[in-house]
């Protein structure tokens, strides 16, 4: 018996009583064949609801099993194998099948089992004798190293706890391997049956930083992608203890700590996900209760007194990426219900606490920043009205509670929880500006005496005049108090906050020209003091980043824009602010830097609404005339001259809550603008563009994901990707150019992404299998078809590059489709480029798959006119790539053969076979040489 492959479906004798299985079966195997994997999937699941037979669906199970391989997701696969060795215990393919998604799983003790089950069945089975010698090796390998690893780790951990040893380079090289060791799972499942939890949890008493920061990596090894590891760690640790070292002053220690726990929440919800079940498929304690007490942990962490302002961060951080829905489609955010129930009032504690002068919790620059990043996901993830009803009014009892009968203190604590909200959930925040005696108080204490009082107070205004029911209120009643505390305060701080302010207001009409909501000149007047500020080493980066808030409104102004760029100090001072401790300037710079390459969506009104409104005396937006193409494309270059580039790549690499999705957005924007010319490209690669984009292709909003995948498509057209993206990062550019190819993305994108991933399908079988693997074919073949002669030529010459690779040649050669039609078809169009590329691709696939030869004479009645056209072509590469065609033909069939030399070719050849040596030459001779082979042509006297 030949076994198929892992890959290939089995046929089944038909039964009388099963016509409707029988026929979905065939239809899912026909959609195998083709490499719909998932179409697949779908007819046999719906022939499994069918009165199938139980032989019917053993071999559907089997089928699934195969389907689920392929899709590369083997527990799967091993349930379904599962099913079909259920109902038959002999089913030597199902074990088969089974044995490969045990081995994939890491399970190699059982994926033996089956291996020597079906060597029972079918001892002379080259295959699975292939098999079992294979996994007998791994099983072997495994064996080794785990038994060589058990004494180094014993010694590890004597060198790590002997007192003796304190800051020896001996102590140092053995923390440094044993991090390494818990990075492979099976070095990590020794060191976790060794005891090693419990030594871990000593080395982290010690209370040493470079024991602590080993320990800690080392359990990020333990805990990763394992759920029962990471339970029963947290156990042994405590949970409570974890968390505490968030809290310590050690930034080192506490980003450590903050990994690990991200590393464990990951494995908890990952638990959750599949049903309790762990890698190695143990039963373990309910992830989801372990997943609430470790959230109740951070919750609790928040409001401590005596942790760091670092850990507090770091907290707010995990809590952001752990606790909303990844996705609105899952319809469950319960964990968001218990957080906000459980958790709001401490977060809000957060959020109104101030940094100067430190009150009772120590909190940083960025951190209530944090706080409204995740208050503001929390409220994003309700789904309905009274969800968001209960929220308003923990929020209001909340600042109610500091604002009534807390004195002067407490209305300072709930007017900066209410600027938190405004950052944050700005619904939320309008809300609580409408509380009895908010507003007026923040008017009131503007004018104190108290630095930090009027600090508070302006912030509060500041935030409050961006959100619309409250801007029109401010405009009327805050423009003369901010003018007034610009004008009169003596303190820097003061003075910058209300010019901000004023530059918010003043920003109103945004990109609009005819809305100037300032005198001539002001503007550039209050643009060029934040400058001066932005430049004044000698202010702190806190309060400098305000100027950067300011000019974030004031770069809607084009006269703005063009000072901006001019002021090469101004530009160095914005680069260095962005790559410094005080994170929460990021959108700002962002906003500055989209506005300066206007890389903001503006379409140009339609000349017929203009008269129209005009006519209705209706207001007509106006562009700056140094808003135009050549002053944008200006502007970009100075600010690539400047730096830009790398300055972003550093915004990117943040580690922070405050790189949130529409900063990530804002920042693809910008790049998107400057690899818009083509001789800017080079520098932007060189600043390390290439890899910077990638993790904005892969993350944030969908705009943004879009923006960003297509500047990767514009780097990867005309540079080499090899060099714009080394090592590894190249195969993660793929998925962002696949994804540019949807039907909702624009013509310009999917012709960018055709050209890109053409120029990748060229380089290696590697790149290609990654290609194939995001499903990007079936999406190529349908722009084959489009209209636009551009985008369908990219797709043809992509199609060509991918022609090398051994599946997609396996498509061109089943059966009951047009593919190898369409490659013909097009050799014979008049767009010479389309010609170029489908011979090319028909030259390609006749040399890999000879009987595609046999099959092109019956795919179209005009087969010999296209070819005869492409030898006689004036252009030396559609000759070469005939000649090769007809060569392949000749020497696949000599019934081809002898039909080729009946017609003209034969002339056709014998003219190009007597020209100087050249390809196209050498292929004609060689083909005259075949016919001559075959007994179809007699050489003359000459010998020719």
């Amino acid at each position: 018996m030949t076994v198929s492959g892992p890959g290939t479906p089995e046929p089944r004798p038909a039964t009388s009583g099963a016509s409707s299985v029988e026929q979905l079966r065939k239809e899912g195997n026909e959609l195998f064949k083709c490499g719909d994997y998932e179409g697949a999937l779908g007819a046999y699941t719906q022939a499994l609801g069918l009165d199938a037979t139980p032989q019917d669906q053993a071999i559907l199970h089997r089928n699934r099993a195969a389907c689920h391989l392929k899709l590369e997701d083997y527990d799967k696969a091993e349930t379904e194998a599962s099913k079909a060795i259920e109902k038959d215990g002999g089913d030597v393919k199902a074990l088969y099948r089974r044995s490969q998604a045990l081995e994939k799983l890491g399970r190699l003790d059982q994926a033996v089992l089956d291996l020597q089950r079906c060597v029972s069945l079918e001892p002379k089975n080259k295959v699975f004798q292939e098999a079992l010698r294979n996994i007998g090796g791994q099983i072997q390998e495994k064996v080794r190293y785990m038994s060589s690893t058990d004494a180094k780790v014993e010694q590890m951990f004597q060198i790590l706890l002997d007192p003796e040893e304190k800051g020896t380079e001996k102590k140092q090289k053995a923390s440094q391997n044993l991090v390494v060791l818990a990075r492979e799972d099976a070095g990590a499942e020794k060191i976790f049956r060794s005891n090693g939890v419990q030594l871990l949890q000593r080395l982290l008493d010690t209370g040493e930083t470079d024991l602590m920061l080993a320990a800690l990596r080392t359990l990020v090894g333990i805990c990763s992608e394992h759920q029962s590891r990471t339970v029963a760690t947290l156990s042994i640790l405590g949970t409570r203890r974890v968390v505490s070292i968030l809290g310590v002053e050690n930034q080192a220690v506490s980003l450590a700590a903050c990994h690990l726990l991200q590393v464990m929440f990951d494995a908890l919800k990952e638990g959750v996900k599949k049903g309790f079940q762990g890698k190695e498929g143990a039963i373990i304690v309910d992830p989801a209760r372990e997943l609430k007490v470790l959230i109740s942990n951070l919750l609790d962490l928040l409001t401590e007194v005596g942790v760091s302002g670092q850990g507090r961060d770091n907290a707010l951080t995990l809590l952001i990426k752990a606790v909303p829905r990844k996705s609105l489609k899952d319809p469950n955010n319960s964990l968001t219900l218990w957080v906000i129930d459980q958790g709001l009032k401490k977060i809000l504690e957060v959020g109104g606490s101030l940094q100067d002068p430190p009150g009772e919790l120590a909190v940083t620059a960025n951190s209530r920043m944090s706080a409204s990043i995740l208050l503001s996901k929390l409220f994003d993830d309700l789904k309905c009205d009274a969800e968001r009803e209960n929220f308003h009014r923990l929020c209001e009892n909340y600042i109610k509670s500091w604002f009534e009968g807390q004195g002067l203190a407490g209305k300072l604590r709930a007017i900066q929880t209410v600027s938190c909200l405004l950052q944050g959930p700005c619904d939320a925040g309008n809300r609580a500006l409408e509380l009895s005696g908010v507003m007026e108080s923040v008017i009131a204490l503007c004018a104190s005496e108290q630095e930090e009082e009027q600090l508070v107070a302006v912030e509060a205004l500041i935030h409050a005049a961006g959100k619309a029911k409250r801007a029109s209120f401010i405009t009327a009643n805050g423009v003369s108090l901010l003018k007034d505390l610009y004008k009169r305060s003596e303190k820097d701080s003061i003075r910058i906050r209300a010019l901000v302010g004023l530059c918010k207001l003043g920003s109103a009409g945004g990109t609009d020209f005819s809305m100037k909501q300032f005198a001539e000149g002001s503007t550039l007047k209050l643009a060029k003091q934040c400058r001066k500020w932005l430049c004044n080493d000698q202010i702190d980066a806190g309060t400098r980043r305000w100027a950067v808030e300011g000019l974030a409104y004031l770069t809607f102004d084009a006269d703005v824009k063009e000072e901006f760029v001019e002021d090469a100090a101004a530009l160095k001072a914005l680069f260095q602010l962005s790559r410094s401790e005080e994170r929460s300037v990021l959108f700002a710079v962002a906003s500055a830097l989209v506005n300066c390459t206007n890389s903001y969506d503006y379409e140009e009104p339609d000349p017929k609404m203009v008269e129209l409104a005009k006519y209705a005396k209706q207001h007509v937006p106006e562009q700056h005339p140094k808003d135009k193409p050549s002053f944008v494309r200006a502007r970009v270059k100075k600010l690539l001259a400047a730096g830009v580039v790398s300055a972003m790549a550093c915004m990117v690499k943040t580690e922070s809550p405050v790189l949130t999705s529409s900063c990530r957005e804002l920042l693809s924007r910008v790049f998107l603008a400057l690899v818009e010319e083509v001789e800017d490209r080079g520098t932007v690669v060189a600043q390390g563009g290439g890899r910077a984009l990638i993790p904005l292709a892969l993350e944030g909003t969908d705009v943004g994901q879009t923006k960003a995948a297509q500047a990767l498509a514009k780097l990867t057209i005309t540079s080499n990707p090899e060099m714009t993206f080394p090592g590894e990062r190249i195969y993660e550019v793929v998925r962002p150019l696949v994804s540019l190819l949807h039907l909702n993305c624009s013509g310009l994108q999917n012709f960018e992404a055709l050209m890109a991933l053409t120029n990748l399908a060229g380089i290696s079988e590697r790149l290609r299998q990654k290609i194939l693997k995001e499903k990007a074919v079936p999406m190529i073949e349908g722009y084959m078809f489009e209209e636009h002669e551009m985008i369908r030529r990219a797709a043809t010459e992509c199609m060509c590059n991918l022609a090398m690779s051994k599946e997609v040649q396996d498509l061109f050669e089943a059966q009951g489709n047009d593919r190898l039609k369409l490659l013909v078809l097009y050799s014979g169009e008049d767009d010479e480029l389309l010609q170029r590329a489908a011979a090319g691709g028909l030259a390609m696939l006749t040399s890999m798959r000879p009987t595609l030869c046999s099959r092109i004479p019956q795919v179209t009645t005009h087969w010999l006119e296209i070819l005869q056209a492409l030898l006689l072509s004036s252009n030396q590469e559609l000759q070469h790539r005939g000649a090769v065609v007809v060569l392949n033909m000749v020497e696949a069939s000599r019934q081809i053969a002898s039909t080729l030399m009946e017609s003209e070719m034969m002339e056709i050849l014998s003219v190009l076979a007597k020209r100087d040596q050249s390809p196209v030459t050498r292929a004609a001779a060689a083909c005259l040489d075949k016919a001559v082979e075959y007994g179809l042509i007699q050489p003359n006297q000459d010998g020719e």
